[in-house]
């Protein structure tokens, strides 16, 4: 189970899983859509229908703080949106 590597929660992803079964995961960059679909189906125990994938590239970012200004990177990461079959649902929140 070294694919999944978190899910996504924004505002968006939320969305997107109420009202089309759409949930969007961190998953490794080496992984392909067929593993991601097996990792998530053997995982939360529901039959997905599709597999979107996308790479959202690496920011440069600028924070002005009290010490002064700080300034960092954001690395690149691996998207994964997968869409679950009508009725079933993942439940995100149950192992908080």
């Amino acid at each position: 189970m070294n694919i999944l590597i978190k899910p996504i929660i924004t505002e968006k992803a939320t969305a997107q899983s109420e009202d089309e079964n759409v949930y969007a995961f961190e998953v490794v960059r080496t992984a392909n859509k067929v593993e991601i679909k097996k990792a998530v189906e053997e995982f939360y125990g529901v039959s997905v229908e599709s597999v979107r994938t996308a790479i959202v590239p690496a920011k440069f970012q600028t924070k002005y703080t009290k010490a002064g200004l700080v300034r960092g990177r954001k690395s690149a990461y691996k998207k994964a949106m997968v869409k679950v079959a009508g009725g079933e649902t993942i439940d995100l929140y149950g192992n908080i």
